[in-house]
């Protein structure tokens, strides 16, 4: 499920908190870092599992406007097209789905407020006209309308954030890559492919030789950077001239230390590669002149290290 590319965030955060709270533990950081990976995969759970909720919301919509004093003739003749929609039916009725939720002790039952505002916003909404007007019905349609619903109504929304923020410190950033992983699923779904648990790096997705693991990936990730970081941001602090480590911003500090932990560790990853991820984390992790900051340092230092054979690459296009 995870790439390198959250992997290597999630890195970062975990080297940069050890960093600020003065607690450089290997062991330590690698329990936060185990947490925070399985944390993406359980928001992912999590956000799946509001298709039920939103239905039902739905359904006692339709129930209430039944019970009006005076029901218009839409009222008590609704199209029930998407409080009947088959996706919820299909995860309600999926064993390992509802185990797995229930025995993450998640539920969508203490924001029904948020879950009313978010059907009414997708009422709203031309897609869903559309959808309710097709006389098409079937799990692709509702799949595709679930995932219109995960694409537009969540990403930007501050009360969800709100909510994961309350629920979980390491649900913070990780919604979209989530949103993004359930959009798959349903895409899986629509298919007629059965849910199952996604595994949790993208590299136990894959099969056959060659294939590196990508756990093995960032916990030697971790540990170069947490080992060495006295050494590294020492170099740091060398490449520029009159100034020192007090004055580079903490952020920067860590991400070009993390950039210079994978250079070392990792012989068979092209040193253009490294710089160009870890200076896509300083977009928006850093200030905005770190992208300029992270990425001379970076090209500079390695330069030095591999001259000095500190940083040696294997195979071609390696530089």
């Amino acid at each position: 499920m995870l790439n390198r590319r959250i992997l290597r965030i999630k890195t970062f955060k975990v080297l940069y908190s050890s960093v600020l709270s003065g607690n450089m533990s290997l062991s330590d950081a690698n329990t936060q870092l185990e947490l925070s990976c399985e944390a993406t995969r359980d928001l992912y759970i999590y956000m799946l599992g509001i298709v039920s909720p939103l239905t039902s919301i739905a359904k006692e919509h339709i129930e209430s406007a039944k019970r009006k004093f005076a029901p218009t003739e839409e009222d008590l003749n609704p199209n029930t097209k998407f409080a009947d929609n088959s996706l919820a039916v299909l995860l309600d009725n999926d064993p390992d789905f509802t185990k797995i939720f229930k025995k993450r002790k998640f539920s969508w039952e203490q924001y029904d407020i948020f879950l009313k505002r978010v059907l009414t916003s997708v009422t709203g909404k031309k897609y869903y006209a559309d959808y309710m007007a097709s006389p098409e019905s079937s799990l692709a349609e509702d799949c595709r309308l679930f995932t219109r619903i995960f694409e537009e109504e969540f990403v930007d929304s501050t009360e969800l954030e709100q909510i994961l923020e309350d629920m979980s410190i390491y649900w913070n950033d990780d919604l979209a890559y989530a949103l993004t992983y359930v959009c798959r699923t349903l895409k899986s779904l629509a298919k007629g492919e059965r849910w199952s648990l996604p595994p949790l790096y993208q590299s136990d997705m894959k099969t056959g030789p060659g294939v590196e693991s990508d756990k093995a990936f960032v916990t030697r990730l971790l540990q170069t950077a947490i080992t060495g970081y006295s050494k590294y941001s020492g170099r740091v602090a060398a490449a520029v001239s009159n100034w020192d480590n007090e004055r580079i911003v903490s952020t920067d500090m860590a991400i070009i230390v993390l950039g210079l932990a994978e250079a070392v560790a990792f012989p068979n990853i092209p040193v253009r590669v490294t710089i160009n991820e870890y200076v896509e984390i300083s977009k928006y992790y850093g200030t905005p002149k770190s992208r300029i900051f992270v990425n001379g340092l970076l090209d500079r230092i390695i330069a030095a290290m591999e001259k000095e054979g500190v940083i040696v690459k294997e195979g071609k296009g390696q530089l």
